[in-house]
């Protein structure tokens, strides 16, 4: 927990100093220390250009994008422990969809100039599409059968496909906003602000709370489902709580930053050779790997290479293969 806690402090720092323009290392730990103990004969000594760099423009996108990649992980690690699938995440189960499809309903009615409009939006997508994919896995004749993970994944599958037709049908209809659309579901954290920062923080902290609260019960869960009934675990209030849960982590980021994934698939995958299936372990050390590795993509694509490609882009490219790799190292084992 230290050594990641450390190392996404360390990212923090270094992001902040790589840019168009450079600011060293010891400037920025100086302009940080500065700010957070409101020595303002500090700040009077500091480039006035560097300090709008750093309030204005990279410190709030690099937060911003760390608690996305930290809800992002911290909702696959739930939906993973929930259905007992390593396969599952807010894109398998067709809710990342619901949120961009309410997302972009938001877009082409105009409503983001009220910024709530979108996350509400995203929400509401989300959580119907949570729902629709509950509504289809379920059995009325066999209860338990019907909410395994393996219908709750292939219906959101299919939930995910008519809704990917139905973005395509709104990106259609778009006209001049279809580029606004296309770029956002490519994910971007271009432009973001304190107020994104403080949506995201403030679900993150909500989504993480109930995630350590039900921990044990996600252990208990990883039992089978009659072992944990009989440890006095809740199924069917746990289940739908830590669904709703991530469906919520889910569409705040995708609100926010757009169409990011491999992040809340891979990073559980990463972090559970270190600490195991313990969800106790799992979930803190997910969120702080996932703040982590969202935060290195970003830099990559906003100081390293020589133009800026989409979030989203960059991190298909590079987790997808990755987790091919650990998926066929693993199944030969």
């Amino acid at each position: 927990m230290v050594f990641f806690s450390l190392f996404l402090v360390l990212m923090i720092i270094t992001s902040l100093s790589l840019g168009y323009i450079n600011i060293p290392i010891k400037d920025i730990i100086t302009i940080l220390y500065g700010k957070i103990t409101a020595d303002l004969q500090i700040l009077k000594n500091i480039n006035a250009t560097w300090l709008a760099v750093i309030f204005d423009v990279r410190l709030p996108r690099i937060l911003t994008c760390a608690g996305v990649g930290a809800a992002l992980a911290v909702s696959g690690s739930l939906f993973q422990g929930i259905l007992l699938n390593p396969l599952a995440d807010p894109y398998t189960l067709g809710v990342s969809a619901g949120a961009a499809f309410g997302a972009c309903v938001a877009i082409i009615l105009n409503l983001s100039a009220a910024y709530v409009s979108v996350p509400l939006f995203a929400f509401m997508g989300a959580c119907t599409t949570l729902f629709v994919v509950m509504f289809l896995s379920y059995s009325s004749k066999n209860p338990m059968a019907g909410l395994s993970s393996n219908n709750l994944i292939l219906s959101g599958i299919i939930v995910g496909a008519i809704l990917s037709a139905g973005i395509s049908f709104l990106k259609f209809i778009a006209n001049e906003q279809v580029s606004v659309i296309i770029f956002w579901l490519m994910g971007s954290f271009a432009s973001k602000t304190w107020f994104d920062f403080q949506i995201v923080t403030l679900f993150l902290l909500i989504g993480f709370s109930v995630s350590i609260f039900y921990a044990r019960d996600l252990n208990l869960i990883s039992l089978g489902a009659k072992s944990a009934a009989s440890l006095g675990v809740d199924l069917k209030k746990t289940n739908i709580i830590l669904l709703v849960t991530g469906s919520m982590l889910a569409a705040v980021c995708v609100s926010v930053s757009g169409i990011i994934g491999f992040v809340g698939l891979l990073v559980p995958h990463m972090v559970r050779f270190i600490t195991g299936p313990d969800n106790r372990k799992l979930i803190p050390l997910s969120m702080l790997a996932g703040a982590s590795l969202l935060l290195f993509a970003d830099t990559i694509t906003r100081a390293v290479l020589p133009y800026e490609i989409p979030i989203g882009v960059l991190t298909a490219l590079t987790g997808g293969p990755l987790f091919c790799w650990i998926f066929k190292k693993n199944r030969f084992k």
